[in-house]
């Protein structure tokens, strides 16, 4: 999509920091950190938000890049929470689909 910035960084345009790019995601730092850890994977295709993640493998990969994230960034073993925001009143502020990765510190609950 044209008009995109998850697109355009997908695409490898942009000022990102990179933490994984593949054939199908990448993962980038979040410019508006939440935890020491915050990772967003994304994946290439353009996808709205989580309800239009149909294809079990793109969802199997998006969830291996978070947890190999996970264990290079040290968080694996004190845990850390993959978040999926879906729509407006969830947080969800890009119109692309993108799973956090937050960790690095407790985490409170219920989150918001």
């Amino acid at each position: 999509m044209a008009d995109c910035i998850f697109c355009a960084i997908a695409a490898g345009e942009g000022n990102a920091k990179y933490a994984h790019r593949d054939d199908s995601v990448v993962a980038i730092e979040d410019i508006n950190p939440a935890a020491p850890v915050h990772v967003l994977v994304i994946p290439k295709q353009h996808i709205e938000d989580a309800r239009g993640v149909t294809d079990a493998e793109l969802l199997s990969a998006m969830f291996r890049i978070a947890h190999q994230v996970a264990d290079e960034r040290g968080v694996s073993e004190s845990g850390y929470r993959l978040v999926f925001n879906t729509g407006r009143d969830a947080g969800q502020s890009v119109n692309h689909v993108h799973l956090h990765v937050l960790g690095g510190r407790s985490m409170a609950w219920p989150p918001g």
